[in-house]
């Protein structure tokens, strides 16, 4: 069985390789496997030591017809059972490029909202009739999506992107680099400042702690330095133990000098890799019930989940932890180690195989 996968692996090394190792683990499962992408991409070479072809392209455009026919030429001459798309700009082209085709069409999905039957603009990616199988990164994004899709509810699955517990070995950064004392008590956030990633309702939280408590929060992702950011800082009670890191590539070693993570996003979250890095790092999260966030934690036990924009019961999450460390590290064990037993790369290769199969083959 031959598989054609069109994305963009211009990102990092550690944003990209989920994805593209679980791609490279489906020839163990006997599908031969091409990949369409930017020839300067930094996992090229990845691909090719592997023994994955490459072509040396990407679409710039979402409608492009000069994309259209490449594609279009390069699913012809290569005979390909299936063309899997996994941004908007490949989905796009390739529903355009396969009309008439022998081919099966898989989209990616990996977030929650945002698409509804009454939107056209839906109809030129994960809706359009020539998509046959649409694979959600999580349970809720696949619950999400079902009932915007016609016909058959079942071309809506989920794989999860897996990880490996052996690519996260890096020493955690000394956090005094930001000022924060040794032996604080400190709460990690990575996301770049967008609506939906929840910053107010953080900031909102440290108005519930208690004021004398040695709680550090520690705020990492780009957009950290606009004014109404600053404004909320000069807000809050916390204002001297709030630190700004803004973006950094080294985001995972940052996270892992933390004893919490917290994601407060407020809606159409995916599988956040954030909060897996976290995991694996061994550090306890804290996630808002909104996209597959949940799902990456036992409530409890390997993670504590709180209602969207919650403030009460986040605040309640970090004083337990704060309270009782033996809890807060044992969480961070068990998060590290839910993420080895059961997002793994391998899994998530075996997954999607046979998703690929079951496509091919109309077992859905």
């Amino acid at each position: 069985m031959k598989l054609l996968v069109i994305s963009s692996y211009k990102d990092t090394w550690n944003s990209v390789r989920p994805e593209a190792e679980m791609l490279i683990g489906l020839k163990e499962h006997g599908i031969e496997l091409e990949v369409m992408t930017q020839g300067d991409a930094e996992y090229v070479r990845r691909f090719e030591e592997m023994g994955v072809k490459v072509h040396p392209y990407h679409p710039k455009k979402k409608f492009s017809l000069a994309s259209i026919k490449y594609i279009r030429r390069v699913l012809k001459e290569g005979r390909f059972d299936a063309v899997y798309g996994f941004n908007n700009k490949a989905i796009c082209n390739t529903n355009f490029a396969a009309i008439g085709l022998p081919v099966k069409v898989l989209t990616y999905r990996g977030q929650t909202g945002n698409i509804e039957k009454w939107n056209p603009t839906g109809y030129l990616t994960h809706l359009n009739p020539r998509v046959d199988r649409i694979v959600c990164v999580a349970k809720a994004t696949e619950v999400d999506l079902r009932p915007q899709v016609w016909g058959n509810k079942n071309k809506v699955c989920t794989v999860y992107k897996g990880h490996d517990l052996a690519w996260y070995n890096d020493t955690p950064v000394d956090l005094s680099e930001f000022g924060i004392p040794e032996g604080a008590f400190v709460m990690g956030s990575v996301a770049n400042l967008r609506p939906r990633k929840g910053l107010p309702v953080l900031m909102e939280m440290t108005h519930q702690l208690p004021k004398d408590a040695n709680i550090h929060l520690l705020l990492v992702g780009g957009g950290m330095d606009k004014p109404e950011v600053q404004a909320m800082i000069d807000a809050s009670p916390m204002k001297g133990r709030i630190h700004l890191a803004g973006f950094r590539k080294d985001a995972p070693a940052i996270i892992a000098g933390c004893d919490v993570s917290i994601l407060a996003s407020t809606k159409r979250e995916g599988l956040p890799k954030t909060v897996i890095e976290a995991m694996v790092y061994g550090v306890a999260p804290i996630v808002s019930d909104t996209g597959g966030s949940a799902e990456l934690i036992e409530d409890g036990i390997s993670g504590i989940k709180i209602a969207p924009g919650d403030v009460k019961a986040m605040a309640e999450g970090v004083m337990r932890l704060f309270n009782d460390r033996e809890l807060c590290r044992a969480m961070g064990e068990n998060a590290r180690q839910r993420i080895g037993e059961h997002f793994n790369v391998a899994q998530s290769a075996r997954d999607l195989a046979k998703v690929i199969k079951d496509t091919v083959n109309g077992a859905f």
